[in-house]
């Protein structure tokens, strides 16, 4: 991956992580404010219901205590406290009573428990009240929870009981008002906050009892499992419910009445729409703040890296392109800041590489030149001297024995003819090395090659008179072929063998290999002979170094002339007494 991909990915991933970072973390405190700010409203409301569920008790009390204290309800009382009262004349008294003093529900009852008149149902006259006389005197003059029977179905009503004393007889008044929709349309309301109230009244979930300020509650079922909890723990508890448009939370109230059985439940909903707008909000936000941030990252980062990134991608190819070989290369780099600095400390580099090159290649020249000299010279000494030994005796055999003249004239004649041959010997073998020509590649099967090398070398293998030497072949069948110059890479191949032949002169194996690898060819010489010293082995390739008492020091520069030649490498593994490997490394 480039540095300029990188410096991207970087910069739009730090743009990124920050903007989710941010969305998140306003995301969690504007929840945990909501939720703090929810829960003060939920608390807010539900005093507000305690108040005005206390006011509204209140009121009845007072309400039914003005009704107890009026001149008619005192007049009734007397009456009805007479020796032989007529509570038949009373039987329609309560509904006008009732709804002069503001009350819903009103029963008059006698010390027996009957009914004497009920303004809430009018037939109940002389049916025996279920509870008025059973209430002790901690619950009288105060307002409680009580069911109410109607004609039309059971009602929920906040009632208080009152009692006149006439005589020795009692009369109980017990007055009260609903507790329904128009006592929760009473209610002050936050915005998305409301209040639901379920009546106890049947014995299992009744989704037409539970009702806000408006009426009936719509998908009253979903309620059940809250409003269970809440009946049957007697205790404060919550639960949230998922609409299609976001959550709500309800805290469930249990209302008791004055035995202590939860009569109604209170619930009061704050809903999560606001949150989950807020929320989307600040996603959408996020999302849309974080895209332009990220294109702005980008386009930022795209002109700051280019900046950046082209002179250092200048320096790479320049860099690749003195690996290559070419060490004239100069980058063009502004010279300001380090890369600048860079770019002129590779200029100066290359300067010194070329500068360094031109006195290596002089001196390579000139040691080259000396050493052919040296090795010219040396060559040439061996036959120069016998010849001038030879001339020298021709002339003394002249001045000093002509009769003998002949005999010594045919013996130095051969003498000389055999140096003059070993000169042209010397000056061919170099003459080879210096003339090598440029190899014509074509399609070479390198396994057919080395099969016929080694034939090649069959006589020497078991020449009479020294030891044997076994020829050993392992080719890879799927080598198929390689391009090369058939003639020098045989060339190069049949001095390898020879050199190890000459490396065993007690017999032996030498073993070729052929095989692919890399994507390219290998082939292996490998002998049993004496080895080579690390510093010899360092030293093989070196023009006229030689480890052999008649060698010329050209054959191994010659296979790796050829090598180099095919753009290959040749190297040597040995080790002293246990034998000398060479490897050829060619591309496929």
């Amino acid at each position: 991956m480039r540095l300029r991909t990188r410096l991207l990915l970087l910069v739009s991933a730090t743009i990124a992580f920050a903007v989710v970072l941010t969305t998140w973390t306003v995301s969690r405190h504007a929840r945990s404010a909501f939720e703090t700010l929810d829960l003060q409203r939920t608390r807010a409301l539900v005093a507000e219901f305690r108040r005005e569920f206390a006011r509204e008790g209140d009121e009845v009390v007072a309400r039914v205590g003005r009704l107890a204290a009026s001149e008619t309800m005192q007049n009734i009382a007397v009456e009805l406290g007479g020796p032989s009262p007529d509570r038949a004349r009373y039987v329609d008294d309560a509904s006008a009573l009732a709804s002069s003093h503001g009350l819903d529900f009103l029963d008059i009852v006698a010390d027996d428990g009957t009914i004497i008149s009920s303004a809430e149902w009018r037939a109940r006259f002389g049916y025996k009240h279920p509870w008025a006389t059973t209430v002790g005197e901690a619950d009288r003059d105060r307002a409680f929870l009580q069911i109410e029977e109607t004609p039309s179905e059971p009602m929920l009503a906040l009632v208080a009981l009152h009692t006149l004393v006439t005589g020795d007889r009692r009369l109980s008044i017990a007055g009260g008002r609903r507790l329904d929709q128009q006592f929760l349309g009473s209610l002050s309301l936050p915005a998305g906050m409301r209040a639901l109230l379920y009546r106890n009244i049947e014995p299992g979930f009744a989704p037409q009892q539970l009702v806000d300020g408006k009426g009936r509650v719509a998908e009253a079922e979903r309620f059940e499992s809250l409003v269970a909890r809440a009946r049957l723990l007697g205790r404060e508890t919550a639960d949230t419910i998922d609409w299609p448009d976001g959550p709500e939370t309800f805290q469930a109230i249990p209302l008791a009445g004055r035995e202590g059985s939860v009569l109604g439940v209170l619930l009061v909903g704050s809903s999560g729409r606001e949150l989950a707008g807020l929320i989307a909000g600040i996603r959408r936000a996020g999302v849309i703040f974080g895209g332009i941030g990220i294109l702005l990252g980008i386009t930022l980062s795209y002109v700051v890296a280019a900046r950046v990134t082209r002179p250092v991608e200048d320096l790479a190819r320049g860099a690749n392109a003195v690996a290559g070989g070419n060490w004239d290369v100069r980058v063009d780099v502004p010279p300001q800041g380090e890369v600048g600095e860079l770019a002129e400390a590779f200029n100066a580099m290359t300067a010194q590489l070329l500068d360094q090159r031109d006195r290596l290649v002089q001196a390579e020249r000139v040691a080259a030149w000396r050493e052919i000299a040296r090795r010219l010279a040396h060559e040439l000494k061996n036959p120069l001297f016998p010849m001038k030994i030879t001339v020298e005796n021709l002339q003394r055999a002249k001045a000093q024995a002509p009769e003998l003249f002949d005999e010594v004239f045919e013996e130095s004649a051969r003498t000389l003819f055999a140096e003059l041959n070993n000169l042209g010997a010397i000056i061919g073998r170099f003459g080879d090395f210096a003339k090598m020509p440029a190899p014509r590649m074509e399609d070479v099967a390198l396994n057919a090659l080395v099969a016929d090398s080694v034939k090649l070398f069959e006589a020497q293998f078991a020449a009479p008179g020294r030891p044997a030497i076994v020829a050993q072949q392992e080719l890879d069948e799927d080598m198929g072929t390689v391009r090369a110059d058939p003639e020098q890479l045989g060339r190069a191949l049949r001095n390898l063998l020879a050199n190890a032949i000459d490396a065993m002169p007690g017999g032996g194996r030498v073993t070729v290999r052929t095989r692919r690898a890399d994507g390219g060819v290998r082939l292996e010489i490998s002998d049993t002979g004496e080895g080579l010293t690390p510093e010899e082995a360092s030293r093989l390739f070196t023009l006229y170094y030689t480890t052999r008492q008649h060698g010329t020091g050209l054959g191994l520069a010659i296979v790796q002339s050829v090598v180099s030649d095919h753009r290959g490498k040749i190297s040597v593994r040995s080790e002293k007494g246990r034998g000398t490997t060479f490897l050829i490394e060619l591309p496929g």
